[in-house]
């Protein structure tokens, strides 16, 4: 019988025998002569060899040149093929035939595949070069098959791509931070499909698609800041935006990405490799990340609040369904939620689980209510399981649950704050089980744990700060170091669940950056000292940090618009007409502006929803958003309408304005279309509309602090909101938000005031790599998940 696999020796590629005719793979179609002709390429994927009643053996690969392409193997040579060809070697591929790949939607790959079968059939092989040659596998890699093929293999050796370097359509392998995530959910095919967004150090941002059949094929992600290690993607380019989709032979790690913690890959792969070099990549994401605020952590029940959404790892006590489309997850922490919860009431016969706690447990269960598509899941559940819930949302003043069959609801007329999981996949809100052994049920065991489970009464009066210390406490002593802490009495709560013992600023500094430290310390100043001047401007997009423009700045813009001459023509798919604005007093009558009017908006309840409004005033437009949703201030220019100079606001709202970014904005007036489904308009809608790249809100200050051992220059930013309890935009709009800052501050840092009085803060501070005013790399901290809690 002919040999039908040859191995030649270690090179840069294979040599064609001479009666031979290469083709590209891209040539590759229906009416390709395949008679002495030959096509090569690296192989890329390699699956398994299966059994097959009526040819013995199949196995399926795929090789690669200038474009990708299964190679399907029949009877003997499949199986010679199994055993003599590693993924990375080259191969050249001769008397085969063309047919139609049935996997063409679903891989990505070429539109037809490689049938090779009977004695025509042969591959040539060139192995890969080892990293090693003096390797034991490297030399019994023998030139005769398939009687002297060794089943000794060498490890693979991988080729990682960055993100800002990925081409279209090739099949690489990427490590990535993962920024975003949904939980697998059903395709309109037989597959579940993943969806998630990476990053790297290039800080390109690029979506994942996988589709596998089975639930545990797929990445087993459980938060944003975890990463994955992705083998056999291929990118795809669509409108100028990169995605990478699984192909033939793809596979998946996961990693925590909380830094310290053990690179443990989380898969259902029964076989993968994973060295030296694969950990130390881990770790230098997770570093990485760690300076980025990339890993959010979960919040627990003691530091949920109303209104919020949040991710909560939880253990399952008891479920019971309500209706079709509702189910009841009875859950706890080990802390206590600081606000009156919701209580469901369901008849016994209807719960899985426990149906009774004692009193002191009681206090600690939450009453989730699950909706819609996630009650499929709900029904898998087991009382016992570890659980995360994602973007699960806390209401306030809920007052009635879903009656459960056979029972009742508890309701309560002065309103009770609820556990909600609304319906649907976005912002990753769905449920995971855990396994038990990751850092994060241990940790959640370790709180339980805690938890007196005797002693009732001294239980009953624990307070919701205590609960909070339990959370925070480390299971190890704290350094000795940390004896310069004060334990004065604190004004601040951390919400984070970071394991770490609260550490003095002297050794604070001496640490590296890429950490997360907990300290205790007061206020010695802070910058600027006009507040108005700590509201800035921030475009997500490039990133830019800019002033407020102030009134007299923005009145000057409109002025200037106001007296522009000319007639305005308005588009077609606008009316003009004018509205009356009225005066300042009773003596002022007002005047007539002109206005134009989306024809989609000429209803009676939607008329008052959007309006254009040209050469009025700041004061006037300002007095006439009060009677309207959205008024968007507009000039004549060239005869057409346009923007004003987006240093002034593009949209007003009441009290609010709404500003564009110069740099990123395409600045246009169109008609904002409510897409289907949509009922109100809003800023994000207006914005698309009009080409603009709103900025946002935000509080930028820096503060210098202090305890027994030294100072520390921190900023406060991302975290600013949490920080005061109110969100930037109100204090841009409302004059009581912008008193109770500075009331916040002046009780922080009392003016005139000893050291001795001012108040201790239990802060959490991130470490990062950043620059000086010179360019110089120094050491930054940012203050986060910290809230000011000043006695009434």
């Amino acid at each position: 019988m002919p040999r039908r696999v040859t191995l030649q020796g270690e090179g840069p590629g294979v040599q064609v025998p001479a009666h031979l005719t290469g083709v590209p793979i891209s040539l590759i179609g229906s009416d390709t002569d395949c008679s002495d002709k030959a096509v090569q390429g690296k192989v890329v994927g390699k699956g398994p060899l299966v059994s097959s009643s009526s040819h013995s053996f199949i196995l399926k690969a795929v090789i690669q040149e200038d474009s990708s392409i299964n190679v399907v193997l029949i009877g003997e040579l499949a199986e010679d093929f199994s055993r003599a060809v590693n993924q990375g070697d080259v191969v050249v591929v001769s008397g085969f035939s063309v047919g139609r790949s049935p996997t063409v939607h679903k891989d990505g790959l070429h539109p037809f595949n490689l049938l090779l079968s009977g004695d025509a059939a042969c591959v040539h092989v060139s192995p890969s070069p080892p990293d090693d040659p003096s390797t034991s596998s490297a030399k019994k890699r023998s030139a005769v098959l398939p009687a002297e093929v060794s089943r000794a293999t060498t490890a693979p050796k991988y080729r990682y791509s960055c993100l800002g370097d990925l081409q279209a359509e090739s099949v690489v392998n990427v490590y990535g931070v993962v920024v975003f995530f949904k939980q697998p959910f059903m395709s309109r095919g037989t597959d579940f499909c993943s969806t998630l967004k990476i990053t790297d150090q290039s800080d390109q941002r690029v979506a994942c698609t996988v589709f596998r059949e089975k639930l545990e094929d797929h990445p087993q992600i459980f938060r944003v800041g975890d990463i994955v290690r992705l083998h056999r993607v291929k990118v795809k380019s669509f409108n100028n935006s990169v995605t990478l989709v699984n192909t033939f032979g793809f596979s998946v790690l996961a990693f925590d990405g909380a830094e310290g913690d053990p690179v443990e890959p989380r898969t259902s792969s029964r076989s993968f490799h994973l060295d030296q070099e694969d950990r130390r990549t881990v770790d230098e994401l997770r570093t990485w990340a760690a300076t980025r605020g990339l890993l959010l952590p979960t919040t627990p029940l003691c530091a949920a609040q109303p209104r919020d959404y949040f991710d909560l790892t939880c253990q399952l006590l008891a479920k019971a369904p309500m209706d079709t489309t509702c189910t009841l997850l009875r859950v706890w922490d080990g802390t206590r939620c600081a606000h009156t919860q919701l209580k469901v009431t369901v008849e016994p016969s209807a719960v899985e689980g426990r149906t009774s706690f004692s009193a002191a447990t009681e206090r600690l269960i939450a009453d989730v209510l699950v909706y819609d598509n996630h009650v499929e899941s709900a029904r898998q559940l087991k009382p016992g399981d570890f659980l995360r819930i994602y973007n699960l949302r806390a209401i306030p003043g809920s007052s009635r649950a879903p009656a459960p069959p056979g029972g009742r609801s508890e309701e309560d007329g002065g309103g009770h704050l609820g556990f909600h999981l609304h319906g649907g996949t976005a912002f990753s809100r769905g449920i995971r089980v855990l396994p038990e052994n990751i850092p994060a049920v241990r940790e959640l065991k370790r709180v339980m744990e805690a938890v007196p489970q005797e002693d009732e009464d001294d239980f009953s009066e624990m307070n919701d700060s205590q609960l909070l210390e339990v959370w925070g406490t480390p299971p190890q002593s704290p350094e000795a170091g940390a004896t310069e802490v004060s334990t004065g009495v604190c004004v601040s709560e951390r919400s984070c669940g970071h394991d770490v013992a609260p550490l003095p600023l002297s050794q604070v500094k001496r640490l590296h950056p890429g950490g997360v430290h907990h300290v205790r310390v007061q206020l010695r100043s802070y910058e600027p000292l006009r507040l108005h001047q700590a509201l800035k401007l921030h475009c997500s997009k490039c990133s830019s940090m800019n002033d407020v423009p102030d009134d007299e700045l923005v009145a000057s813009l409109f002025s200037e618009a106001s007296k522009e001459p000319g007639p305005c023509r308005p588009p077609a798919w606008a009316l003009s007409g004018q509205v009356l604005v009225p005066g300042d007093s009773a003596a002022s009558p007002g005047r007539s502006l002109s206005v134009l009017l989306s024809t989609d908006f000429l209803c009676e309840d939607t008329k008052r929803e959007l309006i254009f409004l040209s050469g009025a005033t700041l004061e006037e437009t300002c007095r006439l958003a009060a009677g309207y949703q959205h008024v968007v201030p507009v000039r004549s220019s060239g005869g057409h309408v346009a923007l004003l100079d987006l240093s002034a606001p593009f949209l007003l709202r009441g009290r609010k304005r709404s500003y564009g970014c110069k740099r990123c904005s395409e600045a246009a007036v169109r008609d904002p279309v409510l897409a289907d489904g949509v009922e109100r308009m809003d800023e994000k809608l207006i914005a698309e509309a009009l080409g603009v790249q709103p900025l946002q809100f935000v509080l930028l200050m820096k503060m210098k602090l202090q305890d027994a051992s030294g100072v520390l220059d921190v900023f406060l930013w991302n975290g600013a909101e949490s920080f005061f309890g109110v969100a930037a935009e109100e204090v841009a709009a409302n004059q009581e938000a912008q008193d109770g800052i500075c009331r916040t501050m002046d009780f922080l840092c009392p003016a005139g005031g000893s050291t001795a009085e001012r108040p201790w803060m239990d802060l959490c501070l991130a470490a990062y790599r950043g620059e000086d005013d010179e360019g110089r790399p120094q050491t930054c901290y940012q203050i986060h998940h910290s809230t000011v809690t000043r006695p009434a």
